[in-house]
């Protein structure tokens, strides 16, 4: 049997439970495709697997969503691609986990081809992060020109996106975002910025159409603050809207919790606008995919971090 590098880890914990070993190159079943890895996207929501196990019982595991790669083989049935074809994609989430390897397989529909506008790299960025501001912005919440937007965490790797979908939109977009990234996010379509660290912003934002939050503790109460009556509050953290239920209904704002998913139609939006050059991830850092650990040390923005494979 053929067999293949991948990042694993025998017990939870920090970075440093990550390791590089070998395993079995997976074949693709019935209305599967095998992807040769480029580059797999680094997400928070890695971290929380490696920690916590949550998403995949006890280890060994590999954990990662995102992939760009090149298609290598094919499954019985499938008629969407072909060996050689290059394609970017999220793994199905949360239990299709398996990027961090030199070869994934999953669904040809987790999948959409790379635009040439992209590298592997920049393609790898994409798909959790971006599906999670693509499905709570233009699926969940409608924003269309004129829209108040307003972003938590906007210089992030899910906030850095929905900035430049928003803008796509042409929604008019509040950023929340430490000074030091001031320039990067208006750079990316911020209209207003909200200083974090120097202000509150429950004072500074007022009627708020859509309020994107990415962060939880205290912000979901504070970003509550800002939206108008008959406005939605989506989340990227589900639980952390329990807390402000009661205080939501009587301000007359919708509460939405939000876990992403495998989504071709989004991907498809996500591809058009890299092809036509209104949506770019920001690449804070690559590391090879042995070095997944520094990885996952990194706790410097703005933008995405990612492993590189081939």
């Amino acid at each position: 049997m053929a067999s293949m590098r991948v990042v694993t880890q025998d017990r939870l914990g920090g970075p440093e439970v990550l390791h590089t070993g070998e395993a079995e190159r997976p074949t693709p079943g019935v209305g599967e495709i095998l992807v040769e890895v480029h580059a797999a996207g680094v997400n928070p929501v890695d971290a929380m697997q490696r920690q916590t196990g949550t998403f995949g019982g006890p280890p060994p595991f590999t954990i990662g969503w995102d992939v760009s790669g090149v298609v290598a083989a094919i499954g019985p049935g499938v008629t969407l691609y072909a060996p050689g074809d290059e394609v970017f994609g999220m793994l199905p989430f949360p239990r299709g986990a398996g990027a961090y390897a030199e070869f994934a397989v999953g669904p040809p529909r987790a999948f959409v081809r790379k635009p040439e506008t992209l590298s592997h790299v920049e393609a790898a960025a994409l798909p959790l992060s971006g599906l999670t501001a693509w499905q709570a912005l233009v699926d969940t919440a409608n924003v269309t020109a004129g829209t108040r937007v307003l972003l938590t965490g906007a210089s992030g790797g899910v906030g850095h996106l929905a900035l430049q979908i928003a803008r796509s939109r042409g929604a008019h977009i509040v950023a929340v975002a430490s000074g030091e990234h001031a320039d990067a996010v208006r750079a990316w379509g911020a209209d207003e910025i909200i200083d974090y660290r120097t202000t509150d912003v429950a004072t500074a934002a007022t009627d708020i159409d859509v309020a994107l939050e990415v962060i939880g503790g205290e912000y979901p109460a504070r970003v509550l603050r800002t939206v108008r009556a008959g406005g939605i509050l989506v989340s990227t953290l589900p639980p952390s809207l329990a807390p402000i239920v009661a205080a939501a209904s009587e301000r007359g704002v919708r509460l939405a919790g939000l876990f992403v998913e495998s989504d071709q139609l989004g991907m498809r939006g996500l591809a058009d606008l890299a092809t036509r050059d209104l949506l770019r991830p920001r690449i804070a850092a690559t590391y090879p995919l042995s070095d997944a650990a520094s990885a996952h040390a990194r706790r410097h923005g703005p933008g995405k971090v990612v492993l590189t494979v081939r």
